[in-house]
């Protein structure tokens, strides 16, 4: 997907630049700051790209606040400080292998949607001895077709592709969140929101969270919103999306949060997925 500014075109110098997904969870947390109806927080210029670009974007310092995938912040923390609101982590939500079938992954092809995902970190964790041919990097909605078409052996799917992904005749080999649960007992960390390292980082989280909670306050004020951007999904797919993926660690992420979120980090980094953190999360 490209990217989509939304708002004003020139960002000016009592604004902020917000990059986020298109997805239901996001603009539902994010509605009521990217609208101005969050008191005392900065006007947003806001954003839109899929999670692959979001990273990119990060690493080359192009917003001021950011949505990035977990998996991607060893690379990110010497620009930019890690919020404790709007982030997506939670319970049962986690990325799905997927196959037409087939019950094992040796000397398959597997497409996933990124390399800095967390839902990468969880796969090459999960198969370093499954005996995995080859990984290529497919935009994610391109993962599900490829597989069902014969061109992959399997795939890692985020979002809501764990809501249609039997409408592609695709059976689920593995669910990497409930995997990750059974060896942790912990939420699965998947998105972040980062702010750059200058900007007010305790202001910020508490406009985020004031979003969020808006958004819980009153649903139907971002529905509109929601589904202008949420790329055609069914409107009860998305009411499952919101649910799934906004949760009390929006609100904050709470000590469990950072626990779930240093303990993968920690993992990757022993099996050399990622480097280790050059700056602490709080």
């Amino acid at each position: 997907m490209s990217e989509r500014p939304t708002g004003t075109a020139a960002r000016d110098t009592q604004s902020l630049s917000l990059a986020i997904s298109p997805c239901p969870n996001d603009t539902f947390a994010f509605h009521a700051l990217a609208h101005g109806l969050v008191p005392d927080a900065p006007a947003m210029t806001v954003t839109f790209a899929d999670i692959d670009v979001l990273n990119s974007r990060a690493a080359e310092r192009r917003d001021d606040l950011v949505k990035v995938s977990y998996g991607a912040l060893p690379w990110l923390l010497a620009d930019y400080q890690l919020l404790t609101s709007g982030g997506a982590l939670g319970r049962g939500c986690g990325p799905l292998v997927l196959t037409a079938g087939r019950t094992d992954l040796r000397g398959a092809r597997v497409a996933i949607p990124g390399t800095r995902t967390t839902a990468y970190l969880l796969f090459r964790l999960w198969a370093a001895d499954r005996g995995v041919a080859s990984i290529d990097v497919v935009p994610f909605e391109k993962i599900m077709p490829a597989v069902q078409e014969g061109r992959y052996d399997a795939g890692l799917v985020i979002h809501e592709s764990r809501f249609t992904y039997p409408s592609y005749g695709l059976t689920a080999l593995a669910d990497l969140g409930d995997w990750w649960e059974e060896q942790t007992s912990l939420p699965i960390p998947l998105g972040a929101i980062l702010a750059r390292r200058e900007l007010d980082g305790a202001a910020l989280s508490a406009a985020v969270r004031a979003s969020v909670a808006a958004g819980f306050a009153d649903p139907s004020a971002s529905a509109d919103y929601v589904l202008a951007h949420s790329q055609e999904m069914a409107p009860d797919v998305v009411d499952a999306h919101i649910k799934l993926y906004v949760n009390e660690f929006s609100l904050d992420l709470g000590d469990e949060g950072f626990a779930a979120i240093e303990t993968l980090l920690a993992r990757a980094a022993d099996a050399d997925l990622v480097p280790r953190l050059s700056q602490p999360l709080r």
